[in-house]
């Protein structure tokens, strides 16, 4: 199948994409190594292709191609003297340079680590010190890039004395034969930097067993299909972006239509006309808020159906933070008439301290949904008098293959059905543990067992996710959850997800109190007091509590690497005098 694509001229006309279907029969991610992996791939037509802003296919690169070249770049890695084991931090640009680049430290047995590109968040000297400190965790040999970060990410090398160079000028020298090392299952394949991370950050090591296991997980879980083809435009840097849309497609040998996360951000549409395009089955996955933003873009003049086909999109994966049913529904109201089916939603659930997914719903049963009281997600009693409140709690499917989740108090005993309590989780797809940190490791590892840190609850099987249990307010011994604030918020005019965090501070008179940091657009002061007002009694109404509103200006608060917002570091800028609400009198 070649997508097809009328606005092609001249030399692009005569590109044609990488199959869906070709007569090398799949293996579900069986292989020792991740190199083996790619070794079988290369012997098939599939492969990766890379479109532009429009969607207009700008590069194929099947994955023969893509060995010969990383085996090519192995032996340039050797010749500069990279050792089995050494690291290699390589910024995650959604493109050939670093797919090679990336296979080829794998075949060198050296351990890549893929850093994050600049994001609109923060700006240049806020990336420098990510880099930095990112580089100074992972102690690389050596930091590639592409040239056109040159001033940004020299920078941070030069900062950490870490040699320096272009993807062009490395990919540019000469590959002079040389013997490759053979990994084994057990080594160290790559490290990952999870992007919720606010602390010192945490360099997740993975093994080919453990990476490999969960690849294989992905395929049996989503009822991988000859006619499936894989459309994505998630950054590289996360772990559903590298693992679930680029380590996963070359393991189980999936054809892949790539656009950059830049480029989806402008034009999110295009995302879905590449799915439209495909004449075979899709799976695509989406954080809710690529979701949210193609529902918005939509306008209520125009049919879906005019310009899209949904009907082939097999799998719509959501990931990656909490889902939202309401933004689901109206992606549904908004691609319905276009062919899209809600039985196409596939909620999971993972995190990359177990490589990837640790839950996966079947195919087919899309979003379920359950109503839970507030009391029952607070820990407390029912106030009388106040009616009940219930909060809608998005089903996240079942353990995958090999993974075992239980759910545990605080004191690590085993909770019964329907509890809530912290998701613990343990199978071969678990991480090593955080590189050369082991007080952090032992702080979430215990006995073969990862603490995920998320609280949730197991319901015939399957897996109910309720929130961070960092991001918790507990006050008075009752439990509120940002997410509840931040909602009630959203549902007022003139907000969207996004423009509010909440979190607990203690109040000059030493009592614990929730604030809600909100993104004010108007500058009309009588219109923030008015704003403010509207806020504080839209909290009270949800939580029965007074709470701190501040108003801050547009894009103040902070993201992770992977556009999440983070609330930790929120209230850390807001607690040191980094964020600066506007003075509203009172």
């Amino acid at each position: 199948m070649t997508l097809g694509d009328t606005n092609m001229t001249g030399s692009q006309s005569m590109m044609a994409s990488t199959p869906t279907t070709d007569d090398l029969p799949r293996r579900f991610s069986d292989f020792e190594t991740l190199g083996e992996a790619l070794d079988y791939a290369a012997q098939g037509g599939r492969g990766m292709n890379f479109h532009d802003a429009r969607g207009n296919l700008a590069r194929p690169y099947p994955f023969a191609e893509l060995r010969e070249d990383a085996l090519a770049c192995a032996r340039r890695l050797i010749a500069h003297g990279v050792k089995p084991q050494d690291r290699i931090a390589l910024v995650a640009e959604t493109g050939p340079d670093f797919a090679q680049l990336f296979f080829g430290i794998v075949y060198a047995g050296a351990w890549p680590v893929p850093l994050p590109l600049p994001t609109s968040f923060g700006g240049k000297e806020s990336y420098i010190d990510q880099l930095v400190v990112q580089l100074t965790s992972c102690d690389p040999m050596l930091f590639l890039f592409p040239r056109e970060l040159e001033e940004m990410a020299g920078e941070g090398g030069r900062l950490r004395n870490v040699e320096s160079i272009a993807f062009e000028d490395f990919i540019a020298r000469e590959a002079a034969p040389c013997n490759l090392p053979q990994a084994t299952g057990a080594e160290i394949c790559y490290l990952q930097y999870s992007s919720g991370s606010t602390r010192f950050p945490h360099g997740v090591a993975v093994t080919h067993h453990a990476l490999l296991s969960n690849l294989a997980a992905h395929s049996h879980g989503m009822q991988l299909q000859d006619s499936d083809r894989c459309i994505s435009w998630l950054p590289w840097y996360h772990d559903m972006g590298l693992v679930g849309c680029f380590l996963s497609i070359v393991a189980n040998q999936v054809s892949t239509d790539y656009m950059k996360t830049e480029d989806f951000a402008r034009r999110p549409l295009a995302w879905l006309d590449l799915i439209s395009r495909n004449e075979g089955t899709s799976i695509s996955y989406s954080p809710t808020f690529g979701y949210d933003i193609c529902a918005r873009r939509m306008s209520s003049q125009t049919k879906a159906a005019d310009r899209f086909d949904l009907s082939r999109w097999r799998l719509a994966g959501n990931g990656a933070d909490m889902i939202r049913p309401d933004v689901m529904q109206s992606f549904v109201d908004a691609f319905g008439d276009a062919g899209f089916s809600p039985r196409a939603f596939l909620p999971s659930y993972g995190l990359a301290e177990a490589t990837l997914a640790v839950t996966i719903m079947p195919p087919g049963e899309g979003i379920i949904v359950e109503l839970v009281e507030e009391t029952d997600l607070s820990g407390g009693d029912a106030t009388e008098g106040r009616p009940q409140r219930f909060r809608s709690i998005v089903n996240c499917g079942k353990p995958a293959r090999d993974m075992v989740v239980e759910i545990r108090d605080e004191d690590g005993g085993l909770l019964k059905e329907r509890q809530i309590g912290k998701v613990w989780t343990t199978g071969p797809s678990l991480m090593v543990g955080y590189f050369r940190d082991q007080e952090a490791t032992d702080a979430c590892m215990v006995d073969g067992w990862l603490d995920t840190g998320d609280m949730g609850y197991l319901s015939d099987g399957y897996l109910y996710i309720v929130g961070r249990a960092k991001d918790m307010i507990i006050i008075n011994g009752k439990n509120h959850w940002p997410q509840d604030i931040e909602w009630a918020v959203e549902q007022l005019p003139g907000f969207k997800q996004g423009d509010i965090a909440a979190f607990a501070i203690t109040t000059p008179g030493g009592e614990e109190a929730p604030a809600v940091l909100v993104h004010c657009r108007t500058s009309d002061n009588e219109e923030r007091s008015r704003l403010r007002d509207q806020i504080r009694e839209r909290v009270r109404a949800i939580t029965g509590m007074n709470c701190v509103v501040e108003l801050v200006p547009p894009r103040t608060l902070p993201r992770t690497s992977s556009g999440k917002l983070s609330r930790s570091k929120a209230r850390n800028l807001y607690l040191a005098g980094e964020i600066r609400p506007y003075d509203i009198a009172a």
